[in-house]
C-alpha cells in the first residue's frame, strides 16, 4: 500500500530488534528475492551497538539472501544527494537510545520511497530524511549561529538561508555514516543483474528508435522518389524533405544516448562479474597458469566488453536492415525470387565468414601463446642472460614471428575477400536479378524504384553485418579466455545457503542465545579420515588424516618438505577441499556454514611464494581483511599490533607511515619485513582461529620471538606450520 502524505521521520523507523525482518522485507519489495530465508534475530549486545559491528551482521544476513551490502558514508554537504541516490539501503537514524533504521526502498530527486515498520510504503521529500540524519551534528552549533545572525542584524527572512550557509562552511569535514546499500550479488545469474539494472529495455529502446529512424529514410527516400517521377523539382518536396530530416535528429540523440547508457550499465555489471569471478578461483586452477597467461585475459576481457557493445550493435541493427530489404523486395519488381536471391547471397556470405571464424581461431590461439611467451621470458630475463647462448636467444621467437606472419596473411587475404565481394558482389547480383525481371515482366516505374531501394538496403544491411560479425567472431574467440572467470562467480552462490553463526568471540552474544552456547562448546576445528590428491589417480597428499583443534590450543605442525603440511593448512582454511573425509567447524560443514563465513573464521597467512603485498598503501595491506576504509580505532589497533611484531622501526622509516605506498613499484620489504606483515594481516581479521605456514622462517632470533610473543598473546586459537 503507498501512502503520500506528511509523516514524522522517527515514526517511520525500524528498531533494532526488528532490523533482519527489514532487511526481508526490503528483499522482497526490491524484486531481489521473491521468497528469501528467515534471518535470526540480531543479538541482543546491538542495543548499543557501533556501525561497524552492525555493517558486519548486516553482510552476514545480505549474503545468506544472496546479496550484497555496502557500507557508504557522506560529506554533511552531500547528504541529500547520498539519500536521492541511495534506495535500496537502509539508513541509520540518530536520535534513539538503540539504533534504528530507516528502509529506503528507492530513492529520487523529488519523492523518496521509505517502507515503514506496519509495511506499507510511505512516499516522503529528501530534506526531512537529510535533517533527521543531521540534527544531531547540528544541534551544538545551532543556538550560537542564532545569536551570532541576531547580533548581526540580519533581517529574520534571511536568517535561514545565511545559518544553512554558516552550517555547511562549518560542518563540512563532517562525514556522515551509518548508510548500508543493498544490491545483488555477482554470483547470481548475469540476466537477473541486467534485468534488475533495466539493460533490457535500452535495448527494446535502441530497436525501436532504430525502426524510427529507418521509416523516417523510407519516407524521404519516397518523397525524393515522388519529386523525380513528376520531372521537376518543387519547393515543397524540397521542404518536405528538408522537413522529415530535422525530425530524425531528436530520435538519433536518443538512439546514441541510449546506446551509451546501456554500454556503461553492462560494462559495469561485466567487471564486476569477471573481478568476483577471479576472486572464486580455485588454488589448483591459478598455480599452473603464468603471468603471461593471466595478462591475455585481462586483455581479451577488454575485447570481449567492446567487442560485444560494438559489434553486438551492428550486427543487431544490420539483422533489422536485412528483414526491411526483404520486406522492400518482395514488393519490388522481381518479387518473391528477388528475395530467394538476397537469401542465397546471405547464405554465401555465412560460409565464407564461417571459414573467416576458423582461420582467426587459429591465430588467436598463436597470438595467446606468444603473449605469454614474451612475458614468461621478460620475467625470466635474467635466467636467460646467465644460461642461455646469445647466439640463439631469438630462434624460437624468429619461429613464431613467422607463424604469425603466415596466420595473419590467411586471415587478412580471407577478411578481404569478405568486405570486397559480400557488398559489392550483392550489388552486381541484385542489379542482374532487377534486370532480368523487368525484361521478363515489365512493371511501372513506383515498382523498379522500390526495388532498387530495396537492393541498396540490403547492400548497407550486408555491409554492416559483415563488420559487425567480424566482431562476433572476435568476441567468440575472446570469449575463450574469459568464460572461466566468468562462469567461476556462480560458486558465490553457495554462501547464500549458509547460516549465521554467532560471534563466539563475543561473551555478550555467547551467553544470550542457546545457539551461541551450543556453537561454543563445540570444537573450532574437527577432522576425521581426510584424503586428498591434486591429480585423479595420483598419490594422496593426505591419507586418513584425522585432528580435532579447541579453542584455546597452541599447536606446532612439524614435517619434512612435500609431506602436505601446507595442504592440510589449505584445507583447514577452506581453500582446498577434501576429497573424502568428515571436517567440521563449529561443528558444521563448509557446505551449511558457506565458503566465506568459513574462510572469516578460520584464517592463515600463506607460505612466501602464495601470499603477496598489493601495490597500495600499508595500511590497505595490513587491513585488506577488515573493513575498509578504516576507522580511528582500525587504525590504532594495527599501528599496535605492529609495534609489537618489530615492525615499528619500519614505520618510523617510511616517509609516509601508514599511508607509505609498499609493493612492486613502491617502498620494498624486506623477507621478514613482509612475513610481519603477513601475520599482523592475520591477527586484524579478528578470527576463532589463525594458521601461520612458515611465518616465522625468515625471522632472526630477537624478532622472532617478540613476534611469537604477540602472536602468542593475541590468537585465540593457533596452529603453527614449521621445519624440524
Amino acid at each position: 500500500m503507498m501512502k503520500n502524505r506528511n509523516l514524522n521521520i522517527h515514526s517511520l523507523a525500524w528498531p533494532v530488534s526488528r532490523l533482519g525482518e527489514a532487511l526481508e522485507i526490503l528483499a522482497q519489495k526490491t524484486g531481489f528475492s521473491s521468497n528469501p530465508p528467515e534471518l535470526p534475530l540480531p543479538p541482543k549486545h546491538f542495543e548499543q551497538a557501533d556501525n561497524q559491528a552492525i555493517g558486519q551482521w548486516l553482510e552476514r544476513a545480505a549474503t545468506r539472501l544472496g546479496l550484497e551490502t555496502e557500507a557508504v558514508e557522506s560529506p554533511y554537504t552531500e547528504v541529500e544527494k547520498m539519500v536521492q541516490r541511495a534506495g535500496p539501503a537502509l539508513l541509520r537514524l540518530p536520535g534513539f537510545e538503540s539504533p534504528h533504521f530507516l528502509v529506503l526502498l528507492k530513492g529520487g530527486w523529488w519523492k523518496l520511497s521509505l517502507i515503514a515498520p506496519d509495511l506499507s510504503v510511505c512516499r516522503v521529500p529528501p530534506k526531512p530524511i537529510r535533517d533527521a540524519l543531521t540534527d544531531e551534528i547540528e544541534a551544538p552549533l545551532a543556538t550560537p549561529i542564532n545569536q551570532l545572525l541576531s547580533d548581526a542584524g540580519v533581517p529574520q527572512e534571511r536568517r535561514a538561508r545565511a545559518k544553512t550557509a554558516i552550517m555547511r562552511e562549518q560542518l563540512s569535514s563532517v562525514q556522515i555514516k551509518g548508510c548500508w546499500l543493498l544490491r545483488l550479488s555477482p554470483a547470481i545469474s548475469f540476466w537477473q543483474q541486467m534485468r534488475q539494472a533495466r539493460l533490457p529495455r535500452y535495448t527494446l529502446g535502441i530497436i525501436i528508435l532504430h525502426l524510427i529512424l529507418s521509416g523516417f529514410n523510407g519516407v524521404s527516400s519516397w518523397v525524393m522518389l515522388q519529386a523525380s517521377l513528376q520531372g521537376e523539382f518543387d519547393r515543397v518536396w524540397l521542404l518536405a524533405w528538408g522537413l522529415i530530416l530535422f525530425t530524425t535528429i531528436p530520435f538519433q540523440i536518443g538512439m546514441v544516448w541510449t546506446q551509451s547508457l546501456l554500454t556503461i550499465g553492462m560494462g559495469s555489471l561485466f567487471k564486476q562479474r569477471l573481478l568476483y569471478g577471479t576472486l572464486q578461483l580455485k588454488p589448483e586452477e591459478i598455480s599452473h597458469q603464468g603471468i603471461g597467461q593471466f595478462l591475455g585475459r585481462v586483455m581479451e576481457s577488454e575485447a570481449v566488453e567492446s567487442l560485444f557493445l560494438s559489434g553486438g550493435f551492428g550486427a543487431m541493427i544490420a539483422l533489422i536492415e536485412l528483414v526491411m530489404a526483404l520486406v522492400v523486395l518482395t514488393v519490388g519488381t522481381g518479387g518473391w525470387l528477388h528475395a530467394i536471391l538476397l537469401l542465397l547471397w546471405i547464405i554465401l556470405a555465412l560460409l565464407m565468414i564461417w571459414r573467416y571464424f576458423k582461420l582467426s581461431r587459429d591465430w588467436l590461439i598463436h597470438y595467446r601463446s606468444m603473449t605469454n611467451d614474451l612475458v614468461e621470458r621478460m620475467v625470466g630475463h635474467r635466467t636467460r642472460l646467465a644460461q642461455e647462448d646469445h647466439q640463439h636467444w631469438h630462434d624460437e621467437e624468429d619461429q613464431m614471428i613467422a607463424r604469425y606472419l603466415m596466420l595473419s596473411e590467411k586471415q587478412d587475404k580471407v577478411g578481404m575477400q569478405i568486405q570486397a565481394l559480400i557488398n559489392r558482389g550483392w550489388l552486381l547480383v541484385g542489379i542482374s536479378g532487377l534486370a532480368y525481371s523487368f525484361i521478363l515482366n515489365p512493371s511501372s516505374p513506383e515498382q523498379l524504384a522500390v526495388s532498387l531501394a530495396g537492393i541498396m538496403l540490403a547492400s548497407k544491411a550486408l555491409s554492416s553485418i559483415v563488420s559487425g560479425l567480424q566482431s562476433v567472431i572476435n568476441l567468440m574467440n575472446a570469449w575463450g579466455e574469459v568464460s572461466p572467470l566468468f562462469h567461476a562467480a556462480t560458486r558465490g552462490k553457495d554462501s547464500s545457503t549458509s547460516v549465521m553463526l554467532p560471534e563466539t568471540n563475543n561473551p555478550d552474544e555467547t551467553a544470550s542465545s542457546p545457539q551461541s552456547k551450543d556453537v561454543y562448546q563445540q570444537p573450532i576445528i574437527a577432522a576425521r579420515d581426510l584424503y586428498f590428491r591434486y591429480r585423479d589417480y595420483g598419490q594422496p597428499i593426505l591419507r586418513g588424516c584425522s585432528l580435532q583443534i579447541n579453542k584455546g590450543d597452541r599447536i606446532l605442525l612439524e614435517g619434512p618438505s612435500g609431506g602436505g603440511k601446507s595442504t592440510l593448512a589449505a584445507i583447514l582454511v577452506g581453500l582446498r577441499s577434501p576429497e573424502s573425509g568428515l571436517l567440521l567447524l563449529h561443528g558444521l560443514d563448509q557446505h551449511t556454514l558457506g565458503p566465506e563465513e568459513w574462510r572469516r573464521r578460520v584464517v592463515s597467512a600463506p607460505q612466501f611464494h602464495e601470499n603477496h603485498v598489493l601495490t597500495e598503501t600499508f595500511s590497505f595491506n595490513l587491513l585488506m581483511g577488515r573493513q575498509w576504509p578504516p576507522s580511528p580505532e582500525d587504525m590504532e589497533e594495527a599501528e599496535k599490533i605492529c609495534r609489537e611484531l618489530g615492525l615499528g622501526e619500519l614505520l618510523d622509516r617510511m616517509p609516509a607511515g601508514f599511508q607509505q605506498m609498499v609493493g612492486e613499484s613502491g617502498w620494498q620489504l624486506s623477507h621478514g619485513e613482509r612475513s610481519r606483515l603477513f601475520m599482523a594481516r592475520a591477527l586484524l581479521q579478528k578470527a576463532d582461529m589463525i594458521v601461520l605456514d612458515e611465518s616465522f622462517a625468515a625471522l632472526d632470533p630477537e624478532n622472532l620471538q617478540r613476534a611469537l610473543q604477540c602472536v602468542l598473546n593475541r590468537a585465540p586459537t593457533l596452529l603453527v606450520i614449521a621445519h624440524p
